[in-house]
């Protein structure tokens, strides 16, 4: 008698019997499911799985398309994949790097080995779309750890081989494509007809690959010029290849061999280092009539700290910081506007009670005193408990807000008496050159030691609300970021290594039969490929110090 399985299929909420071992795919085409585009993966008793996946016992099922953020990451893997495959046989004496996010795509550069103009990318283009044509299997292979290092290793990908030789898994899977082979810390599409859509164009020194737009993928994201966030990234990636860290498994390596320490200390100095730039920079300005510096940036950014450690900075520089929060001025609970979903829209610009903030920054620039407003978060109410504030001859207006860099919240105010910065951690850093570090999974990570040590916050509490942070991220914050004067990148590289060793409990704590075990175990696999580091090392100045403790700074 056939062994069967029962699969419960979440998206049509309903149950169907199987042979035992039929494939996902096999699964997927007997569910009449409507979804909004491509489906690529699906969550297996809620932990991510490639649609190749086999059952053989009863499973609760929900497929996955590009709508989704694990689904739009086992895209872009496999869109990878067919563009390293495809330089590999155009160039196959050039390295091909994707190395960060950039313009809504990614950034990738060939080595010098290759002449890159427009002839060159309309024929990585065609071999890629050849590719695709073909409709050639991506292929998962686990094997010993051991053989697959020496397999990578004898092909020259040392960076492949530096990262799974650190991560003590006995096994590792990797990807086989028509011969190529590829790692990647995420599954793949089946096959490349599964990619119907993608972009390729010269952007600055390199290219950028672009991706189905993330909600309406039948489309490509738009290309948003980002000249100053490229800028920022090329500066961290350069100051990395001088101190021989391109990839993590360069950064474990270098910690067996006990060189931590000083990794931290060039990290920490590099930072300050930009910190005290940026006081002089604004220092310049203030001759200029510079009288507001603005700090904006999104959650987990590093903004307070960063601000604690200007304001230092501009002390020196004989500047007297007088800082104000964006948060006193919240409007009553019941005048905050509400999202699609009915729910109050913290995030949102008109939050703040906009016109009270610009009398009151209008009249600190003449020169008046002002009594400042606070939020009592718990009744919902503006409160006035005698707080006065006014500014010197030689002082310079402090705000940090998320909406700093938005004009809309400063219109008052002549843009010459305005310095603003944009603060986020863009980690340079990657795994290796074909697998990035999303900024999103590190700033996650810092949200999440944060909010259970310091808020009471469970790892199921922060997961389930990122993806509405994120929302109002790219509603709010993200289409001014560009508006900056200066950016400032709060990312270490060490930092994730740090990170490990507090994040790990916090997500071991999520059980499997919740709806973010798939998000919890997802980070907790890529944290191993991070070797542990000691962060007793870390300054009481670190701004990693606002996420872990031991800070000298009050918050």
């Amino acid at each position: 008698m056939e062994n069967r399985v029962t699969i419960h299929c979440t998206n049509t909420g309903t149950y169907q019997d199987f042979p035992a071992g039929s494939s996902l795919i096999e699964i997927l085409d007997k569910f009449n499911i409507q979804s909004k585009s491509t489906i690529v993966n699906a969550r297996v008793n809620n932990k991510t799985e490639p649609l190749d996946y086999r059952v053989y016992h009863n499973k609760t099922v929900k497929f996955v398309d590009l709508t989704e953020p694990s689904g739009m990451r086992t895209y872009v893997r496999s869109l990878c994949f067919l563009l390293a495959k495809a330089v590999a046989e155009i160039f196959p004496e050039a390295q091909l790097y994707i190395e960060h996010p950039i313009s809504l795509g990614y950034f990738c550069k060939i080595s010098d080995r290759a002449t890159i103009n427009e002839k060159a990318v309309e024929a990585i283009k065609a071999k890629m779309q050849q590719y695709i044509d073909a409709d050639m299997r991506f292929e998962g292979v686990e094997e010993e750890t051991e053989k697959v290092v020496r397999m990578f290793r004898n092909r020259g990908f040392e960076d492949k081989a530096l990262l799974l030789e650190s991560t003590g898994d006995l096994y590792s899977k990797y990807y086989k494509l028509n011969g190529s082979v590829d790692y990647f810390y995420g599954c793949l599409v089946p096959s490349t007809k599964y990619i119907h859509l993608f972009g390729l164009e010269l952007y600055n020194d390199g290219l950028l690959l672009r991706i189905p737009n993330r909600s309406n993928p039948v489309e490509l994201e738009p290309v948003i010029p980002q000249d100053k966030m490229y800028n920022i990234y090329k500066e961290h990636l350069k100051f990395l290849n001088i101190i021989g860290l391109d990839n993590v498994g360069d950064m474990n390596k270098a910690s067996k061999e006990g060189a931590m320490p000083g990794i931290i200390k060039v990290s920490e100095a590099y930072q300050e280092k930009t910190i005290a730039s940026i006081a002089t920079e604004i220092s310049n300005r203030a001759e200029d009539g510079v009288k507001v510096v603005l700090i904006s940036g999104p959650s987990s950014s590093g903004k307070t700290t960063f601000r604690m450690r200007l304001e230092v900075q501009m002390m020196v520089n004989l500047i007297k910081p007088v800082g104000l929060s964006l948060d006193n001025y919240f409007v009553d609970r019941d005048k905050t506007p509400l999202d699609e979903d009915g729910a109050y829209d913290f995030e949102s610009l008109y939050a703040l009670d906009i016109p009270k903030f610009n009398e009151d920054l209008e009249n600190l620039l003449k020169g008046e005193e002002i009594e400042l407003p606070t939020f009592n978060f718990t009744t919902g109410q503006r409160e006035y408990k005698g707080d006065k504030l006014q500014l010197e001859e030689n002082s310079i207006l402090v705000i940090e807000g998320i909406h700093g860099l938005n004009p809309e919240l400063t219109r008052s105010i002549p843009d010459s008496q305005k310095y603003k910065i944009y603060v986020s951690a863009l980690t340079a850093i990657s795994l290796d050159n074909h697998n990035w570090i999303p900024t999103t999974d590190n700033r996650l990570l810092r949200r999440l030691i944060r909010d259970y040590r310091y808020r009471s916050y469970s790892a199921i509490d922060t997961i389930s609300r990122w993806q509405s942070v994120r929302k109002g991220e790219d509603k709010w914050i993200f289409p001014y970021q560009e508006n900056a004067d200066v950016m400032f990148n709060s990312a270490m590289m060490y930092e994730l290594a740090a990170l490990r060793r507090y994040a790990e409990p916090i997500l071991s704590e999520v059980p499997n039969n919740a709806p973010e075990y798939a998000e919890a175990h997802r980070l907790l696999k890529f944290l191993k490929y991070f070797s542990y580091i000691n962060d007793r090392e870390l300054p009481p100045t670190s701004l990693l110090r606002e996420f872990l403790g031991g800070s000298s700074f009050k918050y």
